[in-house]
């Protein structure tokens, strides 16, 4: 498992000082069904706004 999960979206409720994700778990999906080739074919799905 990764130590460090990062993140450059600061209004994300689990962005942490650092561009660090505090989320528990993180829930990545591809756009193309089971298989991305790149990183732009996927979403990070643990995204929430924070509301600051």
């Amino acid at each position: 498992m990764a130590q460090d999960v990062l993140c450059e979206v600061n209004n994300c409720t689990f962005w942490a000082q650092g561009n660090k994700c505090s989320a528990d778990q993180i829930y990545v999906v591809s756009h193309t069904g089971k298989k991305a080739d790149t990183s732009k074919e996927t979403d990070c799905q643990t995204f929430e706004a924070s509301n600051l």
